[in-house]
């Protein structure tokens, strides 16, 4: 079987073969006034979900210190070094006992003395977030890492105890859990914490300039936005029967193939680049409606689709196209492309790379380019740190969970446009308190799990005009 990952290593995957991210490490030692850290100046983490993500999360925590401001636009940007702090790793949280040694092993070579994390404070189990959670004090941070269906009840915990979030994305399987994510939102506003979502693009230098430039009128009005995502797939063998089915369904390289615990393949790999489509357009869809399916002949036991294509409308009538396709020996892309009334335009490239440019017209060609970004000083996924650890140390407003929930739910949009067969409204989509599986809190190692295989160890996937996702 094989299982999502980027054409290049993934920046929140790289830690388990290599050091490269010791460079920036320095940085962590940069001491400033304690404000809203520990009574020490020290942030502690805890880390739920010990994944390649949580372990990536965790390295770029313990590397921020680029001091935050906000420019006469509104945008964060990070101009020096003078925010950074102490910061340690004191809890761990995982299903696998495995894992958990795992990336214990691999932070702890990695940072040393900043994972203070002994096995009394290493949990497993699906309660194990409370337990990590409760190891936090005021101030601290609690980074959530496991897979979309745990993420409202893992944030409404760290509300409840008072601890700031870093949050990766995807953020809610259902508009169900789009509502949680926004209640819990709601309430860590009230009690002034602190919330990073983990779309990453949104802090990416370049693309912060180029939707200036697109705000400053530079390309016209903005018609059409052209989103890919293609690449080898990653089909599924079936279920060995006789195992624990919940727990196999949540063992690594499974939860991407369930639509109850991640969402799904389409809105984990393609999230990022919708939610460019949002920004560039400044406003939520109004409707959207696709087609998708399987070759013929395919193997896939998951519940997935090997295809997606979208047509997201605004309220100016313009359009986004959002194209995902997992098929082996067929052509493969990765960007967004960007046409206005003036000119047309990149926006983003392979692996999310920040491949930002405007061209003379409508032809996008190398020579015919009239405007680029500078080069990007830090990556997006450190700055999204930077920001929110910032906002910490200096009491400032940082809350992403409301904008991160609705990019979720609109992502939500299509793939049920897809998956039902018919045009998905924002309202209907608003609306909804739809959930594929309603018992997400109470799940213990001896639970069923929430969809079954069949004989032949597949599982139900969606059949337009009779599946119900909304």
């Amino acid at each position: 079987m094989s299982t999502p990952k980027d054409n290049a290593t993934h920046r929140r995957e790289f830690l388990a073969n290599t050091g490269r991210a010791a460079a920036g490490l320095a940085l962590a030692g940069v001491v400033v006034p304690a404000v809203h850290a520990g009574e020490d100046n020290t942030i502690r983490l805890a880390l739920i979900g010990c994944g390649g993500r949580g372990r990536g999360a965790v390295a770029n925590a313990m590397s921020a210190g680029g001091l935050i401001l906000e420019d006469a636009s509104g945008t964060d940007r990070a101009v020096g070094s003078a925010a950074g702090g102490p910061i340690k790793l004191v809890a761990m949280a995982d299903l696998r006992q495995d894992r958990l040694d795992q990336t214990h092993k691999v932070l702890s070579n990695l940072l040393g003395d900043r994972i203070d994390v002994p096995e009394d404070r290493r949990f497993r189990g699906f309660d194990a977030y409370r337990h990590a959670m409760d190891c936090l004090g005021p101030g601290d941070v609690a980074i959530l890492t496991t897979h979309a269906a745990f993420r409202a009840p893992h944030l409404e915990y760290a509300i409840e105890k008072g601890i700031n979030v870093f949050m990766e994305k995807d953020f809610a399987a259902d508009p169900g859990g789009v509502k949680r994510m926004i209640r819990a939102g709601e309430a860590a506003e009230k009690k002034n914490l602190k919330i990073g979502a983990g779309l990453m693009c949104r802090h990416s230098s370049a693309r912060q300039a180029m939707i200036q430039q697109i705000r400053d009128g530079a390309m016209g009005d903005i018609q059409l936005i052209r989103a890919y995502r293609m690449d080898s797939g990653y089909c599924m063998a079936p279920f060995p029967q006789g195992q624990n089915e919940l727990l196999w369904q949540l063992s690594p390289g499974h939860p991407y193939q369930f639509i109850w615990s991640s969402g799904g393949i389409f809105i984990e790999l393609m999230i990022h680049q919708i939610d460019e489509c949002f920004w560039i357009k400044d406003s939520w869809p109004i409707s959207a409606h696709g087609v998708g399916g399987r070759y013929v002949g395919s193997t896939d036991c998951s519940q997935n689709l090997d295809s997606y294509s979208i047509e997201y409308t605004f309220a100016d009538q313009s359009k986004a196209l959002v194209t995902g396709r997992y098929i082996p020996k067929c052509e493969n892309d990765f960007a967004t492309f960007v046409h206005g009334t003036k000119c047309a335009g990149q926006f983003s490239g392979n692996v999310h790379a920040p491949t930002c440019k405007i061209y003379k017209d409508q032809h996008m060609e190398r020579t015919n380019v009239a405007w680029e970004p500078e080069k990007e000083k830090v990556n997006p996924w450190q700055a999204e740190w930077d920001v929110l650890l910032s906002a910490i140390r200096q009491d400032r407003p940082h809350n992403e969970a409301r904008r991160a929930a609705l990019a979720n739910l609109g992502a939500m949009m299509g793939r049920a446009a897809v998956h039902m067969g018919r045009t998905i409204t924002w309202e209907e989509a608003t609306a909804s308190d739809f959930q594929f599986f309603g018992g997400i809190d109470t799940l213990t190692d001896d639970s069923p799990a929430p969809v079954q295989a069949n004989a032949e160890g597949r599982y139900p996937a969606p059949v337009p005009g009779k599946w119900v996702e909304v």
